[in-house]
């Protein structure tokens, strides 16, 4: 089965972690990608909250492999911000290998987020949120 965006917002929380679970961590990724927060999964409220969350917070994430880092894109202006470091390491999910977007040591705002990412389907990635070591949200970036 192909899984794209509209699909993930229809899934369970046991469904996404599951996915993620059981997909590689893929290639560090480069350039521009549109992301989609999925907040309640598997409840009617998932794709009505991404799409504010879209129009108004955050759009995705820009990826500069070469140097190892990224902006997110933010607010209704698509700013490029909040910086994060971005490496491979264990998954604090699963403890297998995933790509980590690190902002720790990056930012002041999200000095306690730690992103983990792995590739789901052709430029399609599934995240995990994290603050601290509890677990916030889900995301998907698609290239």
């Amino acid at each position: 089965m192909s899984i794209d965006v509209a699909r993930l917002l229809d899934m369970s929380q046991k469904e996404l972690d599951e996915l993620f679970e059981a997909s590689p961590a893929g290639d560090i990724p480069d350039g521009v990608a549109t992301g989609t927060a999925i907040i309640a999964p598997g409840t009617r409220y998932t794709e009505t909250i991404a799409q504010v969350v879209n129009l108004f917070a955050w759009q995705g994430k820009v990826f500069d492999s070469a140097k190892g880092v990224l902006k997110n894109r933010i607010l209704i202006f698509h700013v490029e911000a909040i910086l994060a470091k971005v490496y491979k390491a264990p998954s604090w999910l699963d403890g297998k290998e995933c790509i980590v977007l690190d902002y720790s040591d990056t930012s002041i705002v999200a000095h306690y987020i730690r992103d983990e990412i792995r590739l789901i389907g052709p430029g399609l990635y599934l995240g995990k949120v994290y603050w601290g070591r509890d677990r916030l949200i889900d995301f998907a970036l698609q290239f």
